[in-house]
């Protein structure tokens, strides 16, 4: 299995190579029970954000990694991927200013994207 920092990391690389707009992990291990984790990244449309959903899901199946669940509709200009460790919120421009996830995460760490 692979390392959920690594997982994040490579995560956003690819999020960021597909063109996905301020792409961010954060490191909520130590405030959350639930993931270790967060990748954050914007779409410029709906049709990007499917694209960039599907990205993801194309680039860990093949490694035997699944979502555990995936909420939120491409309609809604959201999806959250549920991946254990690693939670990923891709989201439309104005959805992510709408819920602003990263104030709520304020005080964890940034990882830096290579």
């Amino acid at each position: 299995m692979i390392e959920a920092k690594k997982m994040a990391l490579d995560i956003a690389k690819l999020l960021d190579e597909k063109k996905a707009m301020d792409v961010a992990v954060i490191d909520i291990s130590p405030k959350a029970s639930f993931a270790d984790y967060f990748v954050m990244a914007s779409a410029g449309s709906e049709r990007q954000l499917d694209a960039l959903v599907d990205n993801v899901e194309d680039a860990l199946e093949p490694q035997k990694i699944f979502p555990k669940s995936v909420e939120g509709k491409r309609s809604s200009g959201w999806i959250l991927m549920d991946y254990g460790d690693v939670v990923i919120n891709v989201m439309t421009v104005e959805m992510r200013e709408k819920y602003n996830i990263e104030r709520i995460w304020g005080d964890c760490e940034s990882l830096e994207i290579n």
